[in-house]
């Protein structure tokens, strides 16, 4: 399967981030993300993922449903900070190997249209970041503990009768028709 960027969100109470003992980017209530850009990521999947770590719901509502606001409903805040070890691999050894990763430039760029993309979506002045490329030291106070990986590989989509060695090959035409036989819109919902 191929694997693209990878966020990992904490909950937290608080959290910072330090550079050479100097405090750079400091939040209260939200969320923290460590996000690490694939080699194979475009600004397609980094601006994806900018919206779902968004639309995460980790907070439960004001009348006790579990898991129902996000960060945006609950008005707090988030601190985004690179982190391309996530996408390390031990399947050879135990040595990392980071060959997932985007190289320093082309993750620096995609890494910043990430964040850009965040302040977007939400609000600047809630949106904060660590520094790219630095020896980072992250403070938290986790609320719950709630860690959560987002997974923004799409799902594969199997077509009956495409693909396959088995199976012959169809036109595209042929799908589409199949696939309009086979998705009936109940007539209520057209209404």
């Amino acid at each position: 399967m191929l694997r693209v960027s990878r966020p990992v969100i904490q909950r937290v109470k608080s959290a910072s981030v330090t550079v050479d003992g100097q405090l750079i980017s400091s939040i209260g209530k939200g969320i923290l993300v460590f996000a690490a850009v694939a080699k194979e990521d475009t600004q397609i999947e980094v601006e994806s993922m900018a919206s779902k770590v968004l639309k995460v719901k980790l907070w439960d509502d004001e009348k006790g449903g579990r898991w129902k606001r996000n960060v945006v409903d609950l008005g707090g805040e988030v601190l985004c900070v690179s982190q391309f070890t996530l996408l390390a691999s031990t399947k050879k050894g135990n040595k990392p190997d980071f060959h997932k990763s985007a190289s320093g430039e082309m993750a620096k760029v995609l890494y910043k249209t990430f964040f850009n993309k965040v302040q977007e979506i939400y609000s600047p002045d809630k949106v904060k970041d660590g520094i790219f490329q630095a020896m980072m030291d992250v403070a938290l106070v986790n609320d719950g503990p709630v860690t959560i990986e987002i997974d923004t590989t799409p799902p594969k989509m199997e077509i009956p009768g495409v693909g396959g060695s088995s199976t012959p090959r169809m036109d595209i035409n042929d799908v589409v028709t199949q696939i309009q036989k086979e998705f009936q819109i109940p007539a209520e919902l057209l209404e």
